[in-house]
């Protein structure tokens, strides 16, 4: 297969547009985003196939893009991948399998897989963080191919600055990437998991604006044992609660109260802090509507003793 000079000024073109459109977006892009496409030269070039997670654009000569879904509750699982990309990015060292579209190796979108490779073309990975919405790791090369286990394997290259004239990056650069992607993963699908859990709401004050709210470890992320980004781990608060609640200027406690330190109690400073911050003394959060997804009692009793140790 040869690539066309107008496949390259498509490729970059698709880049910059996913690239620009993840830097307004926090870095996660919706399924309305992926579909929407985008303009090259007076036509529209969709980003993604809605029903296929390996796509052609018919404007192209070679692959752009491939897309792991991440299925919703109770949604039929049909490719490993859809279960196992996240830990298969979390545990391992250089590279991620992706796993065919069916069972023959021979078939057109397994071997646009194959000449992506064998092309060593930069692609577009949009990685599902949460339903209907994905990060974007960009270039993504195929270093890979195994028939036998109907798989390849992707590498990922610098993130900054990507452009689709970039070469597969050498084993140094390939853990320096997937390191990064690893964080953005963390914080991209922490984020997605609680405010979904707690239908995009501030658990303390309920403010309803996703665009206000953070996704706030109880016991943060460095911690080896407790700190998974897992939804029990977190809360989703106002950046100004999630301010106050990392500067132990408030606590909740096991039972779910919150707590307020005398610092701020003793400031008489307008409506803003008598409303925001003193009038949450002494009520509880909202919680989410599925108990599994409640905050852990034993990380919310450590992270309150370190409250109770500042005030």
């Amino acid at each position: 297969m040869v690539l066309s000079a107008q496949d390259a000024q498509l490729r970059q073109a698709a880049f910059e547009h996913v690239d620009r459109l993840a830097g307004l977006n926090g870095g996660i892009l919706s399924s309305d985003d992926l579909a929407a496409g985008f303009q090259f030269q007076g036509d529209r070039v969709p980003l993604i196939n809605p029903q296929r997670g390996i796509f052609k654009p018919r404007q192209m000569t070679g692959l752009l893009s491939i897309r792991t879904v991440f299925p919703r509750q109770g949604d039929r699982v049909w490719y490993d991948d859809q279960r196992e990309a996240h830990q298969q990015i979390y545990e391992n060292s250089e590279v991620v399998e992706y796993a065919f579209m069916g069972t023959d190796p021979n078939a057109p979108d397994n071997r646009w897989l194959r000449e992506a490779m064998e092309n060593q073309v930069p692609i577009i990975y949009f990685l599902g963080t949460s339903p209907g919405r994905y990060q974007p790791i960009l270039p993504t090369f195929i270093v890979g191919w195994h028939p036998e286990r109907l798989r390849v394997q992707l590498a990922f290259g610098a993130i900054v600055g990507a452009s689709a004239d970039a070469a597969p990056p050498a084993a140094p650069e390939r853990r320096y990437a997937l390191r990064e992607v690893k964080a953005r993963l963390h914080q991209a699908s922490f984020r997605d998991a609680v405010l979904a859990a707690y239908d995009g709401k501030c658990a303390i004050s309920k403010l309803p604006e996703p665009r206000l709210l953070d996704a706030a470890h109880i016991i943060i992320d460095a911690h080896e044992r407790l700190g998974q980004p897992i939804i029990p781990n977190g809360l989703p608060l106002t950046k100004l609660h999630h301010a106050a609640f990392d500067a132990n200027l408030i606590g909740i406690d096991a039972d779910f109260r919150i707590h307020v330190a005398d610092r701020l109690l003793d400031i008489h400073d307008g409506p803003f802090l008598e409303l925001g911050i003193k009038s949450i003394k002494g009520t509880k959060i909202v919680m989410p509507r599925r108990r599994t997804d409640w905050p852990d009692r034993d990380r919310l009793a450590l992270r309150f003793e370190e409250f109770r140790r500042q005030i």
